[in-house]
């Protein structure tokens, strides 16, 4: 193979343009520890076969913790974190708030004890730029004070007007990985003038502010080459729905991330973020077919195909891969090796 043909997608497609991070697909989140345990366990077992984790587990400090128990919950945290379960280093934290008065202690904590291990930081009620970039400024001082070195990817949680105003700010600010929606916060934030239906899983796609703040959010993050990560599905035990919404945020909304609070809801949000096979089979030959190209561009069944097509199939096929869908060993060596 030539030089110009082994060319990897990423390299021929994008150059040095910022290319997003494939994060996998499901937040799982867990507040207790017998929870979060089973939760490590689950992302051990799913990973059995692909080799990688096909969801994150954030461990929850502002919802888990029991008023005046904050420091022994940040304590059980830091400890599964470097522990054994965190098998492929994809366990993130949610912190407190920026105004919540252990805010600094859990950023400080965090990023000395664990700093090396985790994968991200997930900070809830982000209202507006400037508390971004205060949220960015903490966490790049407390990397400095304990000579953490390696980029320490921050997510925030939309759920506030400001927050939504001003989403394209925010996502733009270099330090961000991922931003997600906070409905409910959303939703009590108009005053009971938004139904308590639109926190369901069908009002929510229903209400036209709701669905606003999804559109601005989900653009936001495109724009800024982020991850836009759906908010939860509270009726749990209702696998269908749970399904029609997840299809939603991924088909019609652009999401390429969803939240999971019970275990029951990971492989349904997998396989609503999951590229169907069709569509994954038409990526692998048309990525393989213009990589033996040099990146010219093709006729696939009659159909032109260029670099602007590549990049769709490309993100189809990674999007696949973090999934943890079958891929053909030829796609897996080719593509995948070593990442």
């Amino acid at each position: 193979m030539s030089t110009l043909t082994s060319i990897h997608p990423r390299q021929a497609l994008f150059g040095t343009e910022p290319h997003p991070a494939a994060l996998p697909v499901c937040d799982h989140y867990a507040g207790v520890e017998e929870r979060m345990l089973k939760s490590l366990k689950l992302q051990a077992d799913m990973a059995q076969d692909s080799g990688r984790a096909v969801f994150d587990v954030t461990l929850d400090l502002e919802d888990g913790a029991p008023v005046g128990g904050e420091a022994e919950q940040l304590d059980l945290v830091c400890g599964l974190i470097n522990s054994p379960l965190n098998a492929h280093g994809r366990v993130g934290v949610r912190v407190h708030d920026l105004r919540h008065r252990h805010f600094e202690e859990d950023v400080d904590t965090l990023v000395r004890r664990v700093g090396e291990r985790l994968a991200y930081i997930m900070v809830p009620k982000i209202d507006g730029e400037v508390d971004a970039g205060r949220v960015l400024h903490a966490i790049q001082s407390a990397r400095e004070r304990h000579g953490v070195t390696r980029a320490l990817p921050v997510h925030g949680l939309i759920e506030t007007h400001r927050g939504v105003q001003e989403v394209a700010s925010i996502a733009r600010l270099p330090g961000f990985e991922s931003l997600s929606f906070g409905l409910m916060d959303f939703v009590s934030e108009h005053r009971g003038a938004i139904p308590a239906s639109a926190m369901g899983a069908e009002g929510q796609f229903a209400h036209p502010l709701v669905l606003r703040a999804k559109v601005e959010i989900s653009a936001a993050c495109h724009a800024a080459r982020i991850t836009p990560s759906h908010g939860v599905v509270t009726e749990f035990k209702d696998t269908r729905a749970l399904l029609k919404a997840a299809t939603k945020a991924a088909r019609e909304l652009a999401y390429t991330r969803m939240w999971s609070i019970h275990p029951a809801q990971i492989p349904v949000i997998l396989d609503a973020f999951t590229p169907v096979v069709a569509e994954v089979d038409d990526a692998v030959e048309i990525l393989l077919a213009a990589q033996a190209e040099h990146w010219a561009p093709i006729s696939h069944h009659g159909v032109l195909h260029d670099r602007a097509s590549y990049r769709h199939h490309w993100y189809v096929l990674e999007r696949a891969w973090v999934t943890g869908q079958p891929l053909p060993a030829e796609v897996e060596e080719r593509f995948f090796g070593g990442l």
